[in-house]
């Protein structure tokens, strides 16, 4: 599955928002070496560089070439590789004294064994700090899934990528067995939409992106279509005509065993 960092971008302030809230819970003075695990056009790698202009090193890491080329044309200065985050070992770094993620684990499996790996790329007193998206009840969810399952669809859609996202409770119990200490929280925030159009133009450039790399393009423009519909009924306009777009996040910090 391709990635396209402009359509990821075309909503760029609210995707760093969340790397923005999460990094200002990362309670080091001087962390030094820091690890962006998923960081796709840069502009995660850009807030750590942001906040920690003393960093010596900062490296950011993703599975797309599309999504690194971008981060490597727009932050020249920084340091970018392919790497997918199920193969982090394979990175032969460690003593990070930060290891960040935001909205990336979802696409990865194997949360027990991918946390485990991003500790263990930690300095001792590092901070591993992670955000993913947890939507999945909310209505754009609800309408892909529904529709995805439905008799003009399953037959194409049936090998649509799911996400690997666990429950809050579920990393709740591996980060009490893994950790030395961990945070967790969750935020949702309320997005104004100018309109339903741009909640679809939002999902295309992810959510929506395993199903329509499955159909034709003749095919992807009617899924389109019947999503689209779905949330005119399922997303009300504001008196001013703007949606609220609401997207809730689960985020933890935690630091490895001594």
């Amino acid at each position: 599955m391709q990635w396209d960092s402009a359509a990821y971008l075309q909503f760029g302030a609210e995707r760093t928002q969340p790397s923005v809230d999460l990094v200002k819970r990362i309670e080091l003075e001087r962390p030094r070496k820091l690890l962006d695990v998923g960081c796709g056009p840069g502009n995660s790698t850009q807030v750590l560089a942001d906040t920690f202009p003393n960093a010596l090193r900062i490296i950011g890491i993703d599975s797309s070439p599309e999504m690194i080329e971008t981060a490597k044309g727009d932050h020249p200065d920084m340091e970018f590789r392919i790497l997918d985050a199920s193969a982090l070992p394979s990175l032969g770094e460690n003593d990070f004294d930060v290891v960040f993620s935001n909205a990336c684990l979802q696409w990865v499996p194997d949360h027990p064994r991918v946390l485990r790996d991003m500790l263990a790329l930690l300095r001792p007193g590092g901070v591993l700090a992670v955000q993913l998206p947890m939507n999945y009840e909310e209505p754009i969810h609800q309408i892909i899934k529904g529709l995805a399952a439905s008799d003009d669809w399953r037959a194409e859609l049936a090998d649509a990528r799911t996400f690997h996202t666990l429950r809050q409770e579920d990393y709740f119990d591996i980060l009490a067995a893994e950790t030395g200490g961990f945070q967790m929280w969750q935020t949702t925030y309320l997005h104004r939409l100018p309109s339903h159009e741009a909640i679809m133009d939002w999902y295309k450039g992810t959510g929506l992106r395993p199903y329509l790399s499955l159909l034709s393009e003749d095919r992807a423009r009617i899924f389109e279509r019947a999503v689209l519909e779905e949330i005119v009924k399922r997303y009300p306009k504001q008196r001013n005509g703007e949606i609220i777009f609401r997207f809730p996040r689960f985020f933890f910090t935690a630091s490895p065993k001594a």
